[in-house]
């Protein structure tokens, strides 16, 4: 009994502290980020505008080609309950719905945490195990305004971006099923997809994915920063990034889920 209390214990107490340190790296940032330029402190937009290429540009093909395979499979699916019923109409109405509510940012965050989230951690990772983050310091240099800040914008601007594409590509994968399996025209698909959506289903799946890129950036540089043993340490840290980012996101969709919920 003992030893259970113990362990219950470690994990709690181990909880606390990084949900502590995710916390102060968050306000670190934040304050960097929106408080410090009307200080006279600027931005690095040239790192910035570089972590847009890697995190938004870059990652277009493999974002919208998910997300048209699973709006695919998503019609597919509703096809198979809908035409018991005579109402494959409605089929659009689901992929367009599923898509921007729920979908398109949850695809494009666990992508992201995979794809970024990962490179994040190791590149700090690196920079920690190497001693590079201890040179910025000694050179006066804020490690968070130089190293944080840029992917932090970076992913607050981008993210939205990559989600509307992901809901446009699962819409038009939707799309491909109801032309070449329910005889459905394109025009048709479009009128079923624009009477069954309304601003709210796409705003809502915008404020997801602005906290689901604020959520990846700060576990992925947060694990960096926590790095220890060498280049063992940089590959649990990158593991873990991506295992702890998938998880806050899907918390934090379900609580934003249950929000809109209620509130609408």
């Amino acid at each position: 009994m003992t030893g259970v209390l113990a362990f219950i214990g470690r994990n709690t107490r181990s909880l606390f502290r990084y949900a502590s340190g995710l916390y102060e790296l968050s306000a670190k940032t934040a304050f960097w980020a929106f408080v410090a330029p009307f200080k006279g402190r600027g931005l690095k937009w040239g790192s910035a505008l570089h972590q847009m290429v890697l995190v938004g540009y870059n990652a277009v093909p493999i974002v919208s080609l998910i997300a048209f395979f699973i709006g695919m499979v998503l019609a597919f699916q509703g096809a198979y309950q809908l035409e018991k019923f005579g109402a494959s109409y409605f089929v659009a109405a689901l992929v367009g719905v599923s898509m921007t509510r729920e979908l398109g940012p949850l695809i494009t965050a666990i992508v992201i945490a995979g794809r970024s989230g990962s490179a994040f951690a190791a590149e700090l990772g690196t920079m920690k195990v190497s001693e590079e983050i201890d040179a910025l310091e000694v050179m006066g240099l804020n490690s968070v305004k130089y190293l944080v800040v840029p992917k932090y914008l970076a992913m607050l601007i981008m993210m939205p971006c990559l989600t509307l594409l992901a809901d446009l590509a699962g819409i038009l994968g939707g799309a491909s099923f109801g032309l070449y399996q329910l005889e459905q025209t394109f025009s048709m698909y479009v009128l079923a997809t624009r009477d069954a959506l309304v601003m709210r289903d796409i705003s809502t799946g915008l404020v997801k994915s602005v906290v689901f890129g604020l959520t990846i950036t700060t576990v992925g540089c947060y694990q960096g920063f926590a790095v220890e043993g060498g280049a063992e340490g940089v590959g649990k840290a990158t593991t873990s990034s991506v295992v702890m980012s998938i998880f806050l996101v899907i918390v934090a969709d379900v609580l934003f889920t249950a929000l809109f919920y209620y509130t609408g």
